[in-house]
């Protein structure tokens, strides 16, 4: 495997978990936003209520997003075990 073929791969295992971790981070994020302006106006200073906000949000961020999710993992192994069999990988 030469290094242009090495950084490509590495490159599209790091897009790939962007694609997969972003946009549950980003719905996190969010929620903690909006939970910590609350709190701030509110002042209401409990930890405890910043957690079911961000739980629900990641869930629904799961439920939705779900189905491509695992299509773009299992596109990405397939790549991944097709490169390792062209390359005489596995024996």
């Amino acid at each position: 495997m030469s290094e242009a073929d090495l950084a490509t791969a590495l490159r599209e295992a790091m897009l790939t978990a962007m694609k997969l971790g972003g946009p549950p981070l980003l719905a996190a994020l969010a929620a903690g936003l909006i939970v910590s302006v609350i709190q701030s106006v509110t002042q209401i200073n409990e930890s405890s209520l910043a957690f079911l906000p961000k739980l629900l949000a990641v869930a629904a961020v799961l439920s939705l997003l779900g189905p491509f999710m695992v299509s773009t993992l299992t596109d990405s192994a397939r790549t991944s075990f097709a490169r390792i069999a062209a390359h005489g990988g596995g024996g």
